[in-house]
């Protein structure tokens, strides 16, 4: 498979072939059931346009109190556990033992975007940030550690998978827009994409 190097960010173009990609949506399917995708806000209480859950130890939120990682959905139910499948996409790419504690869950629809931000709130930045994604093509943008600069964009497709290590872990990146419709993976259309991560 391609693997493509951007900025530090390695990209594995077409890791996951279409029953790989249709076994992990089964596989989210209960989890989402007992975790249901939720709306959070910012401090200012601004809405964000993409939809979030989690699996796993921990799932990260948003809220007048800030940003943070959980143990607990939003209702007060604990996180179900990260499937097996997403888990075996963790160990191919990275070659680590350790395994992850959590796997962000975000439902990107027609209009919704991910601005530019670092993913510095785990506890051991040293760990990479594994991300998935499945359903509509995203136009991915990638930044620098620090505010501002040029940046670089690379359109992620269904079954593409990024590790964000070394160099790029606290690389400012973001998601600009989706092609709504581009894939057939999601019956109703848009993005779902899955970040594992060493958060606790």
């Amino acid at each position: 498979m391609p693997r493509l190097s951007v900025r530090g960010f390695d990209i594995h173009k077409g890791c996951l072939d279409a029953a790989a990609q249709s076994d992990i949506l089964e596989a989210l399917r209960p989890v989402l059931r007992r975790a249901p995708l939720t709306t959070p806000e910012t401090r200012r209480g601004q809405k964000l346009s993409v939809r979030m859950s989690a699996a796993g130890e921990l799932g990260w939120t948003s809220d007048r109190r800030g940003y943070r990682y959980e143990p607990r959905h939003p209702r007060g139910t604990p996180w179900p556990a990260i499937p097996d499948p997403v888990l075996r996409v963790w160990t191919r790419v990275t070659e680590l033992e350790h395994r992850p504690d959590s796997c962000l869950i975000n439902y990107y629809g027609a209009d919704a975007r991910m601005g530019l931000h670092q993913d510095r709130d785990e506890a051991d930045l040293s760990w990479p940030v594994v991300s998935i994604s499945l359903g509509d093509d995203a136009l991915f943008r990638i930044g620098n550690t620090t505010r501002g600069g040029k940046t670089e964009s690379i359109w992620l497709h269904s079954g593409d998978v990024v590790v964000m290590g070394g160099e790029a872990r606290l690389a400012y990146h973001g998601i600009d827009r989706i092609r709504f419709g581009s894939s057939r993976l999601l019956p109703k259309g848009g993005r779902i994409n899955l970040t594992l991560r060493v958060a606790g």
